[in-house]
């Protein structure tokens, strides 16, 4: 978890020692990927805020409209929170015909539930966020996301989304979609094992999963440890599929996908397409549309390697 946030006369802004705000530029610095940074030119400072789990800051940018930093690391911005938001919640929901209920841990800037909710079959749509700051700061600076909240379907909840799904009675859900931050600080239990055997518990035969799964640039570790945990616990399908983010690390994201036993579900080719739905839709898609579905799980040979590789 970072420390306080701390400006200094030079209009410097300093998180965890390394001053990621200099000069009108933040870059963003993190153990998790050293020798490199990303930065952007800042039109104005609009929010910094300590929670009691980490540090906030939201800024408007000169490329990226406004942008959402926790903990030194961007989460969000305007510009490209589509490629990211969309995929994390169609990539699953589009995998499996007529979801109904719906888990959401993280995703306190309310995209992916803005993104559940354009499926009509779903009834319950549940969101499990650690930090109400993030709900109130997205809500304030971020509406064209936060919109989620205003669903009737959705149920907000404030705690610990492993505390969360040990109250959850086993086959509730037909999706959970896990929208975390690195596995660093709060976000750190969600990419164990014993998270994931929790989300297998929560659903239903044939009930499927999505849990961001990091950069195959940087985090090829990290991922095939994820693929061997969830090789262990789900015995359906167990698939990684990426997109292109321009502000997270390296500009590219990874999933990863999973189903329990029961029904077959073949993520690389979707029975539910959204897209299909697009003229009912006030706020169409940006970004997904079912041959970038099918796409997504076309990986690299390097990667593939690993992950078959961890798969057996």
């Amino acid at each position: 978890m970072a420390g306080a946030v701390n400006s200094s006369s030079d209009g410097s802004v300093a998180q965890n020692g390394i001053n990621t705000i200099v000069q009108g530029w933040f870059s963003e610095m993190s153990p998790m990927w050293p020798g490199e940074a990303h930065s952007l030119k800042i039109e104005e400072i609009i929010f910094q805020g300590k929670s009691d789990y980490q540090d906030v800051i939201v800024f408007k940018s000169s490329t990226y409209g406004k942008v959402l930093v926790l903990d030194g690391v961007i989460q969000v911005t305007e510009r490209d929170e589509c490629a990211y938001q969309e995929m994390i919640t169609h990539l699953p929901l589009c995998s499996i015909p007529n979801p109904r209920k719906v888990l959401v841990i993280g995703g306190g800037d309310g995209g992916v539930l803005r993104e559940v909710a354009r499926h009509t079959s779903v009834e319950q749509i549940d969101l499990c966020e650690i930090d109400s700051m993030v709900v109130e700061v997205s809500k304030k600076y971020f509406p064209s996301l936060a919109v989620g909240f205003e669903d009737p379907r959705v149920n907000l909840h404030i705690g610990d989304g492993v505390a969360f799904l040990k109250s959850v009675t086993e086959g509730t859900y037909d999706a959970v979609i896990v929208d975390s931050s690195d596995p660093i600080g709060p976000a750190e239990e969600l990419f164990k094992k014993p998270f994931f055997e929790l989300v297998a518990r929560a659903l239903r035969p044939g009930g499927v999963v999505c849990t961001q799964a990091e950069s195959i640039w940087l985090h090829m570790h990290i991922i095939e440890d994820i693929v061997k945990n969830c090789r262990q616990i789900f015995k359906g399908s167990v698939n990684y599929a990426w997109t292109t983010v321009p502000t997270y690390p390296s500009g590219v994201i990874g999933f990863m996908l999973c189903s329990t036993e029961g029904p077959a579900v073949d993520f690389r080719h979707p029975v539910n397409p959204i897209d299909a739905q697009e003229s009912q839709c006030d706020r169409p898609l940006k970004f997904y549309n079912s041959e970038i579905h099918s796409a997504a799980f076309c990986l690299p040979s390097f990667a593939r390697k690993v992950i078959e590789s961890s798969s057996k």
